[in-house]
């Protein structure tokens, strides 16, 4: 069965979210609560920012969300932005494995679709190439500073013409793969990161092998020659007890903290010799969309390439290995380099002290948070001797390495998703008769 007409022929229910309370009520219940902000997030694997209320059971009764179902967002964000609301999820049973029972925000829609005329999956892909298109912008409105999804005219003007069930089936397994693929991709990258800051912790902040030296117990799954490099007391120092023969150095001694300039202040010398600008947005997504465009001749040190060390100093305060492709740094963004010790040291000491920096940014009187340098200087830490470095190095440096190789493939498998995406839901390229067949 084909379909050929307007989309809303293809929901069979649609019906707002709701919020509920923060706090337990009479005949209410815990449910998780996807907002349009949680969408992306949700899609690529990441929960941690989903919140739980207690939603009347009445409410939930029809708004519960099941596999197959599309979280649509209706409300939020700022098309003056480039924010448009449209943004989708499909949601499966790994996600409500993960979350449990589960609803959509009150600025969000739940479809039910007649999946005798299409396939969840293809349904949600059409609106990912609506949202990545750009076309759905026709269906937003700006009233008092917040963007507004038009579902009755997208309901009645969106015209969508389906192939059979079993065509939309294998175009969207072919992206849907893919998708997998990057989510796999992103959990084994937080994986990674978690082992090295764990390593880094234990080791370099709360002198674990060493204490257990002091207690007279082998470090707790360390080998022999590993455990041999630490020393077995402690001496004080300004920042009280540090292992013995350690150096007490700052952030800013140990490393390099380069700012980004502001781009928009340099001269168009040449238009074909182009950079995206990464600035705390760019960061914060892990990619360069959406990005202004610099243009000149740009002094090496200021290009931001894979793999590299990026610290938002004021806003967010975030570290990350960038892994978005090469671009120009933007000011309130350092490029973080080792001076006396390896670049993964960098990234995990920086790291370390977020909580100390955004407590700082927190009492800052203007509406964007920030440190100054001073603060790097302040941030002191205890350095290991050259031939403990040097033996950490064989282990942690290729942990982040494969942290940021495997972010890299997800960012290229993304280009491939997105480039194919257009062209298989308008028809323009064919799944092969035989993956059909298969």
């Amino acid at each position: 069965m084909t379909f050929n007409g307007p989309i809303g022929g293809l929901i069979d229910f649609a019906i707002g979210g709701g919020w509920g309370s923060e706090v337990p009520k009479e005949n209410h219940s815990r449910v998780a609560v996807i907002r349009g902000t949680d969408i992306p997030k949700v899609a690529s694997g990441e929960f941690s920012t989903v919140p739980f209320r207690y939603e009347s059971d009445k409410k939930i009764l029809n708004r519960i969300l099941a596999p197959g179902d599309v979280v649509l967002e209706t409300a939020g964000g700022s098309s003056a932005n480039g924010q448009y609301t449209g943004r989708a999820l499909l949601i499966t049973q790994e996600i409500l494995d993960v979350l449990g029972p589960t609803i959509c925000a009150s600025f969000c829609k739940k479809l039910v679709l007649n999946k005798d005329l299409v396939s969840p999956s293809y349904f949600y892909l059409y609106m990912q190439d609506l949202y990545k298109s750009g076309r759905v912008a026709s269906y937003d409105s700006q009233s008092t500073g917040i963007s507004n999804f038009q579902y009755e005219a997208f309901v009645n003007n969106e015209l969508l013409e389906l192939p059979n069930l079993e065509i939309q089936t294998s175009v969207a397994s072919a992206l849907v793969n893919l998708q997998s693929k990057i989510i796999n991709n992103s959990q084994i990258s937080k994986t990674l990161e978690a082992i090295a800051q764990r390593i880094f912790k234990s080791w370099f902040i709360d002198f674990d092998p060493v204490k257990a030296k002091m207690a007279g117990e082998r470090p707790a799954g360390m080998d022999a020659t590993t455990a041999a490099l630490f020393p077995d007391s402690m001496e004080e120092s300004e920042l009280g007890l540090i292992p013995r023969g350690w150096e007490v150095h700052s952030l800013d001694e140990i490393s390099d903290y380069l700012n980004g300039l502001a781009m928009q202040k340099f001269p168009v010398i040449d238009e074909n010799d182009q950079l995206p600008v990464i600035k705390i947005a760019q960061l914060r997504a892990g990619n360069t969309q959406g990005a202004d465009v610099a243009s000149g001749l740009l002094d090496p040190r200021f290009i931001i390439k894979d793999g590299e060390i990026l610290f938002s100093w004021s806003g967010t305060l975030e570290v990350e290995t960038w892994t978005g492709g090469a671009g120009a740094l933007n000011q309130h963004l350092f490029k973080v380099t080792g001076k006396i010790v390896p670049d993964w040291y960098s990234y995990l000491s920086t790291k370390s002290f977020l909580s100390f920096f955004r407590e700082i940014a927190s009492g800052k009187a203007t509406t964007m948070g920030h440190i100054q340098r001073g603060h790097l200087t302040e941030s002191k830490l205890a350095i290991p001797n050259s031939e403990l470095m040097k033996h950490a190095t064989e282990i942690i440096e290729p942990i982040i390495s494969l942290k940021i190789k495997t972010s890299i493939e997800s960012r290229n498998l993304s280009e491939i998703r997105d480039s194919l995406l257009p062209r298989l839901i308008s028809g323009e390229l064919k799944i092969p008769e035989e993956m059909l067949a298969s």
